[in-house]
This record gives structure tokens, C-alpha cells and sequence, in this order.
């Protein structure tokens, strides 16, 4: 899945947020908060750190430690996408949403058409930026926690009394859904300071 700028980094810590195609509530539509979490204990599983996230009704904002893998950080992310895509869609085949269906598959494009792709279920980017210090990171961890809080969303009055963040960890340190490596932890294996791609 493409993105906006190719992460020219081997390994570091980045902020991510992925978004449901045309900002559709999809995650909440299809109850799909396991189907995130299950992307991010894959990603533990691999050797990654998950540092820290939100997960809202139609998008996510996830704090990823990466370490050196044989596939590219935008690789890796990209396959995240398409689990996330094939188990969503599957949840609303079965729930007979088709009008939603039938809208994320206007507007596939012809070549992805012909590679199978039958379903546009994220925006075809993702956006991504290097934490290369502990103050840009507390930012970023602010943004995600207070997000269910403000703005169109009022989903919960405290950050800490919405279920599907990091919130807890960081404030009440208690773990929640999943389990997290605090930003302090994973800065002292120096993956702030990522190592580039080599120039081609």
C-alpha cells in the first residue's frame, strides 16, 4: 500500500496514524478494536515495541519502536494494513453490509482491480513521523490520549476512561489491552536515533 513518503530509516521509533478510506467509522462498525490489537501483538511478537496508541472509531495513531528487519518499516505497515483490511472486511461481509462494501469498492483502481484488491478499506497513505526526542514524543503521546476527549468525538470525559488507548499506562501506569514498552525503555536501546536506508 502506498504512502506518501517512503520512511528512509532501517529501524527508530516513529508515530503512525492510519485512516479508514474516506474517514468511515469501520473500526467501530465492525467491533474491530481486537482486530488492531491482534496487528499489534504480531508486531511484538516480530521483535517491535508498541509504545503507545489510540484507537478511534475510523482511524489509529500508534507509537511504534522498530528494530532491524529483514523488510522495510514501510513494508511492515503495509502488511498491517492488509490484515487489518481482509479481517474487516470479512466482519462486514457477514454483518450484510453491502452498501458499505459497495462504497469502498468504487473506487478501486483498475490495476489494484487486477491484483485482486477488491475493497479500499484504509486511505491508501499512511502518516508517519521520526520521534527522535523524549519532548516530541510526550507530544504525540498527549495528541493520542486527548483525542477521545476533544473535538467532534466527546467519547469519554478523561483520557483515562477510554478503554482503547495507552492512557492508563502512561497516567495510572497499568497496563490495558495490550501490553506496552514505556518510551523511557525503549529509548535506552538508542533506537531514537534510527539508522537511515542507504543513498541508492
Amino acid at each position: 500500500m502506498p504512502v506518501k513518503n517512503t520512511i528512509p530509516y532501517t529501524e527508530g521509533i516513529f508515530s503512525t496514524t492510519i485512516t479508514c478510506y474516506n474517514w468511515l467509522s469501520l473500526i467501530e462498525k465492525v467491533h474491530g478494536y481486537d482486530i488492531v490489537y491482534n496487528w499489534f501483538n504480531y508486531l511484538r511478537a516480530d521483535g517491535h515495541y508498541i509504545i503507545g496508541y489510540v484507537i478511534m472509531p475510523n482511524h489509529i495513531h500508534v507509537m511504534i519502536g522498530f528494530t532491524k528487519a529483514k523488510k522495510s518499516i514501510n513494508t511492515i505497515i503495509g502488511n498491517g494494513k492488509r490484515f487489518m483490511a481482509y479481517e474487516i472486511t470479512k466482519r462486514l461481509e457477514k454483518n450484510h453490509e453491502e452498501e458499505v462494501l459497495n462504497q469502498l469498492s468504487r473506487t478501486i483502481e483498475l490495476s489494484r482491480k487486477q491484483n485482486d484488491k477488491l475493497h479500499n478499506v484504509w486511505e491508501l497513505s499512511f502518516d508517519w513521523k521520526h520521534c527522535e526526542s523524549e519532548k516530541f514524543i510526550n507530544q504525540k503521546l498527549d495528541y493520542y490520549h486527548i483525542n477521545p476527549v476533544k473535538g467532534v468525538w466527546h467519547l469519554c470525559e478523561s483520557p483515562i476512561e477510554y478503554k482503547h488507548s495507552s492512557a492508563k499506562f502512561y497516567l495510572l501506569d497499568t497496563q490495558g489491552e495490550i501490553e506496552l514498552t514505556s518510551y523511557a525503555v525503549v529509548i535506552e536501546t538508542g533506537l531514537q536515533n534510527a539508522q537511515r536506508l542507504p543513498h541508492r
